[in-house]
């Protein structure tokens, strides 16, 4: 049975709901769905769906979230849905006991790594350099873009600074002689010890964990993610040892004291706007599994 809802949606406006969300999300998966169809690859965007293996129709699904029902919905897609329940007056609404039933424990794990990332020392001087570490005395590289340095002088960029990356997911592609460069060893184990607010990939992470909450996380809380993570994949890239002019965007040179000031001015404003978006999921969670 569905967990007890407190908010009804009339036809008219669930089904502006998922128009508008619809609309909003093609403006990326209708270009991402064209290069696919040609079989071209993009170095920057490709990563949101890829990496992160979230299917673009499921981008363009609209989700209500936890307790809210549908009124009228018995034609609706989400009553075709894994973990709705229609109900007898025609009514749909997520059934969040039977999403915990299957799913329960990886929820009390995120809660608790998203906890840690709001209450861990928040750092904003790693400059990038995660990305620098996954080329570092390598003879390939993990994008086919040319460095904007070349090899040498890539490899001279990360021997000159600390590596003080806190985030596993990243560490974890660093080349062999760069692991033992960063200031600690990461374990995926001891993920909720380490993660912290002002890393890059800790902000575009909100995206992944939204859509792994799946009914829970309403529409529009799912494609801030998306679009706070869009927001950083380009940094990532800009600040990189990657040259990514070729494909008309910019340069951030965290080799540099300009570059690393531009660096974390971009940093600490993505840091801020992925505060309310990780307290709304904090917020979600503690919900569902306290109720």
């Amino acid at each position: 049975m569905p967990t007890d809802a407190s908010t009804r949606l009339a036809r008219e406006e669930w089904s502006d709901c998922i128009a508008q969300h619809e609309e909003r999300a093609r403006i990326w998966i209708d270009p991402h769905l064209k290069r696919r169809s040609r079989g071209e690859k993009h170095p920057i965007w490709d990563f949101l769906f890829d990496y992160y293996a979230v299917r673009p129709s499921h981008v363009l699904r609209w989700h209500p979230g936890a307790r809210v029902v549908l009124d009228d919905a018995a034609d609706s897609p989400h009553a075709q849905w894994r973990d709705y329940s229609l109900c007898p007056d025609g009514s749909v609404t997520a059934d969040v006991h039977a999403f915990l039933s299957h799913r329960r424990t990886d929820m009390e794990n995120l809660l608790l790594l998203l906890r840690a990332t709001q209450t861990n020392r928040t750092q904003f001087d790693c400059f990038g350099l995660h990305e620098w570490a996954m080329v570092y005395r390598q003879g390939q590289t993990r994008h086919d873009l040319p460095l904007r340095l070349g090899t040498d002088r890539t490899n001279d960029v990360l021997e000159a600074h600390d590596i003080k990356c806190t985030h596993y997911d990243a560490y974890r592609f660093f080349t062999p002689p760069a692991k033992p460069l960063n200031l600690t060893v990461l374990e995926n184990t001891a993920r909720p010890n380490h993660e912290q607010s002002g890393c890059l990939h800790a902000g575009m992470d909100l995206f992944k964990w939204a859509a792994k909450m799946g009914p829970l996380v309403p529409g529009e809380l799912l494609l801030d993610c998306f679009e706070l993570a869009r927001d950083i994949r380009l940094l990532d890239m800009e600040a990189s040892p990657y040259d990514c002019r070729g494909l008309g965007y910019g340069v951030v040179p965290i080799e540099m004291a300009e570059g690393k000031a531009q660096y974390v001015a971009r940093q600490r404003a993505f840091a801020a706007r992925a505060e309310p978006l990780r307290h709304r999921l904090v917020a979600i969670l503690e919900d569902v599994l306290n109720g």
